[in-house]
Parts: C-alpha cells; structure tokens; sequence
C-alpha cells in the first residue's frame, strides 16, 4: 500500500511530484492563476473532467473570490481540504480536480468528474412483454438510482468498495438491511476484500473470484440488466453486486431453478405462467438428453421403438458413412459455429447467417449423405429447447453438457445415459452458493417453497420468502381473501 504524503511548501514541488507519481502523463493539464500576488494552479485530466463544471463552477468562483488567502466557495457538488498527496493522485484518476497555492499546507480536492450515460432501455437479451422496460446502463449511479427508485425504504444498503489493484473497480453492494441474512452479508463482504487482483473490469470477474465451486460448469450467481428482477431477488433476502462500467448486477445466493424464472411469470394470470415455467423445466431435459436418447436408441435399444417408426429410420441411416455419434457432434459444432457467428456479427447480418446457413447447410449436408434427416430433427429440437432458457450462462452450461451425455450414450446406451443423470443429480445436490443449497428446494426439500419451482401459485399465496437465503423475516405478505368469504 502506498505511503501518505504530506503537501510540500512550495507549489513547484507539489507539481512536480503529481507529474511524477503520474509518470508525465500528456493528458495532465496545469492551469496556473495568479491572484493578488499569489500563484495557485489547477491540475486535471483532461479526459476524465467535465470542462464546463471547471469553467463555471470553479474558476469563476476562483476569479469572483476576493482573496485567494481566504477559502474560497466552489460551486462544485463536492469540495474539501486535504493535506495528503497520494490521496490527490487518487482523486486526479478519478476524474476531480485539484487546486494547490503556493505556500499553503492544504489543497482543495474538487468534484469535477465527466458523465457518460446512456438511456435506460430494455436490455435485447431479456425482454419482456409486460413489465418495466427499462434496463441498466454502465454508469453505477444511474443502476443504484433505478433501484431505490422502486425500493423507497431506509433499509435499502449500499456499500461501496474498489476492487483491482491497478483498475480499482468501484463496486457496490445492494441489501435490506432487516430482510438480508447478516451472515451472508458479512461472508460476501469478505469474499470481496479478499480480491487482490490487478485487473477487475466487470461483475464476470468477480464472480469467479467470489465463487464457491470454480470448476462446476453451472452458474452459481445469476446476472441480470433487469432493475426490477435484482429489486425482487432484494426483497426476497438475496444480494446484489453492481460495477462502475458494466450494465449487469450479479445477484446470490440463487438456485438452480432461479434460471428458469423469468419476470414474465409475475405478470401474467399465474395458471398460465405456470404452464410456460413447466415448458422451460421440460426443455432443460431436452436440451442435454435428447440427442443422447436418440444416439442410444439407434446404436443399442432400436428394437423399442414401433415398427414403423424403426423403417422409416433405418431407411434413412442406410447411405450414412458416419455412426450415430459422430453424426450429432458435426451437426452439434456446426450449429455452434453458426450461433456464434450470429452472434458477433451485426445484428442484420447475424439473423442472415443464422437463417441461410441453417437452411443451406442443413440442406446440403443431408443430400451429400453426411447425416440423416431424422438427427436433422432432433438437433434442431434440442438447439431450440437451449433457447428456452432465460439466462445465457445457464443456456451455455446445458449446451456442454449436451456432448458428455451423447459420449456415454454412445458407449453404454441407456446405462451411460442413467449414470449421467445421477452423476448431475448429486453434483447439483452437493452444490452450494454462498452456503445455501444450490438445488432447494428439491434438496433438501422443502414443501412450503415449492409453490415457485416448478409451477407459480398465485400471488397472494405465496406468503413467505424462500428459505434457501435464510432471510430474517420469513413472512413478506398478510393478504387474506377472507373478504371473498364475506360476499
């Protein structure tokens, strides 16, 4: 850590040691102003500053201020004395603005920081048909107002530190303080002072860094640009991680079935919120098992299937120089190929890639006699069911998944397939986030929270707060329809 360093007596060495300390950076501006026979100078960086607030809040408080010796009244939103000069070095790099005289002991320490913001609209990758639709920016001040713009409690806690030893990431963290379990609050606190890296540019950096299990392909913290999902996630006892720069909160503990929610559900008539939640749940299976089931049915168990249906497949697999498996894993990487095209090209472009080089190369593909049009059909029901699920990092882990359960299938048919599914059982029960269970409420189960898992029960039954983030106030509703009885 850098040792303090008390202001020098004359101006010259002053400057000379914040040129120093900033290794002659160009873009350190030195705007010398001689009033009344004392020499003072701003410094700034000119690329974090706002010229305007310097122009008309500070040298024009400076040029209207009669004696220089008295303190002067900068207009500025934040001004204050200081007599440490590795602190005025952090502050240049922060975007304020020094004043120096010559002769005096303290400096001025100005707010003079320049704005970047961009307006709040829907982030693309989650959308929503009804709902706010609005999202966050890169600028932290902007997300932290989105929140507390919905959450009007004194509860609500933020709590900022800077992580990176040469970015020094301003990071805050978001809780109710009466709501939130302050062992949990304390442990994440903990798990960021921990952090002594160079380089945190972004909540994916913290997240790896924060995480339990590093090596477990699910995502143990949800990332979201959605104010009012992190505003849900809050008042259900949970935190979140917010970054200067980044249009993402990280919000934990969270459960494996948290990915399957989408602020949809709570907008909608819950009976058919509930179906679309079951629809998601059922593409997860798909998603992974699927071409595994079709790649062990083929090569080891094809005598369960109907006599028709066997014909129809086996005339198409007749001209196929490839097994089963090698079959699926080409069209599988060839479909990711095309996804992440889509997906780094422009967005016109992308959906042009994806379209036409699904149909052509699917086309060609088939009438070159590479793979058959049934594993055609079944790839394709399995990319569509990965789209299914609200959260790309969740979407990425059941697509890898996917290719260790056609290994297995390939090997030991239904046999490979069932050890897969228990292996990814127990992974998932062992799992835990922050010491909360990854897999509640099915393990450990736990009857009272099932009513949003696999299907949402209406709003005025769902009275207490998940257990899995042992909140301290379990009750979130006294709502009775006692009044339907009185009618």
């Amino acid at each position: 850590m850098t040792q303090p360093h008390t202001t020098f007596s004359e101006l010259k060495k002053n400057i000379s040691y914040v040129e120093q300390s900033l290794f002659q950076t160009d873009d350190l501006n030195k705007h010398f102003i001689s009033l009344h026979g004392v020499e003072g100078v701003l410094l700034y960086i000119e690329s974090l500053v706002d010229q305007e607030i310097i122009q008309t809040h500070v040298l024009a408080s400076l040029y209207d201020h009669c004696n220089p010796v008295d303190h002067p009244l900068f207009t500025t939103l934040g001004s204050h004395l200081e007599t440490d000069l590795q602190k005025a070095i952090d502050s240049l790099i922060q975007g304020k603005c020094l004043y120096i005289l010559d002769g005096a002991t303290e400096f001025y320490i100005l707010s003079t920081e320049k704005m970047y913001a961009r307006t709040t609209t829907e982030p693309e990758n989650e959308g929503v048909i009804r709902g706010a639709h609005n999202g966050f920016i890169e600028q932290l001040s902007v997300n932290l107002n989105l929140i507390r713009r919905q959450i009007i409690s004194p509860s609500l806690i933020v709590r900022y530190f800077n992580v990176g030893e040469k970015t020094r990431t301003k990071i805050a963290v978001v809780y109710l303080q009466d709501v939130a379990n302050p062992e949990l609050v304390d442990k994440v606190k903990e798990r960021i002072l921990s952090i002594t890296s160079d380089m945190v540019l972004a909540p994916g950096f913290i997240e790896e860094l924060i995480e339990d299990s590093p090596f477990s392909l699910f995502p143990q913290q949800l990332s979201t640009e959605r104010p009012d999902r992190v505003i849900a996630n809050l008042l259900e006892g949970r935190l979140a991680i917010l970054a200067e720069g980044s249009p993402s909160a990280l919000i934990a503990p969270v459960t494996f079935f948290a990915f399957y929610q989408s602020p949809d559900d709570y907008h909608g008539r819950w009976m058919v919120s509930s179906f679309l939640r079951l629809i998601r749940m059922m593409s997860f299976i798909i998603a992974f098992t699927l071409p595994a089931v079709y790649i062990a049915t083929i090569s080891f168990h094809s005598a369960i299937l109907p006599l028709e249906l066997a014909h129809t497949i086996k005339k198409s697999l007749q001209n196929i120089p490839f097994p089963a498996l090698i079959e699926a894993m080409l069209l599988e990487l060839i479909f990711e190929v095309l996804r992440e095209a889509g997906v780094r090209l422009p967005s016109r472009v992308g959906q042009t890639i994806g379209i036409v080089g699904g149909l052509v190369i699917g086309d060609a593909i088939v009438r070159a006699g590479l793979v058959s049009y049934t594993m055609i059909i079944v790839v394709s029901l399995t990319a569509i069911s990965s789209f299914l699920v609200p959260s790309h990092e969740m979407s990425s882990a059941v697509r890898i998944l996917r290719f260790p359960m056609m290994i297995g299938a390939a090997i030991f048919g239904y046999i490979g397939i069932a050890f897969g599914l228990v292996f990814l059982t127990i992974h998932l029960c062992k799992l835990e986030t922050f010491g909360s269970p990854y897999f509640a409420p099915v393990a450990p189960f736990r009857l009272a929270d099932m009513k949003d898992v696999f299907i949402r029960f209406p709003i005025w039954a769902l009275r207490q707060r998940p257990h899995d983030a042992r909140p301290q106030q379990l009750k979130q509703q006294k709502f009775s329809r006692s009044w339907k009885k009185r009618e």
